[in-house]
């Protein structure tokens, strides 16, 4: 089992910027492709943001294509969401999710682990 607990949300104006903390207890964190979903009021969950095993590779939504960035830290079993120029539309619950290697990362249905999701709420 990999347990997940998401920090760091909360009120901003917008073109402001938050980051957001998952960290990861239980089995190997490392040998998990983390990923960032979030999912606003009336709207399905949508994936924002996946990082590999070692960090070397990302993927990024294109509506936060150069804002976000998605980064990790193995030696201290944690994945970040940087989020900058944020706007209204950002906001929304932002869940942390991991997954072995080999499962497409944008569809929700190949992540096994879950947080429990944090409030991102960005104020014009």
């Amino acid at each position: 089992q990999v347990q997940l607990v998401e920090s760091g949300g909360g009120l901003v104006q917008a073109g402001g910027s938050l980051r957001l903390s998952c960290a990861a207890s239980g089995r190997s964190f490392s040998d998990k492709v983390m990923a960032w979903f979030r999912q606003a009021p009336g709207k399905e969950r949508e994936f924002v943001a996946g990082i590999s095993m070692s960090g070397a590779v990302t993927k990024s939504a294109d509506s936060v294509q150069g804002r976000f960035i998605i980064s990790r830290d193995n030696a201290k079993n944690t994945v970040y969401l940087q989020m900058n120029s944020l706007n209204v539309e950002d906001t929304a619950v932002y869940y942390c999710a991991a997954q072995r290697s080999g499962g497409a990362w944008a569809l929700p249905e190949k992540y096994s682990y879950w947080g429990q999701g944090i409030q991102v709420t960005v104020s014009s």
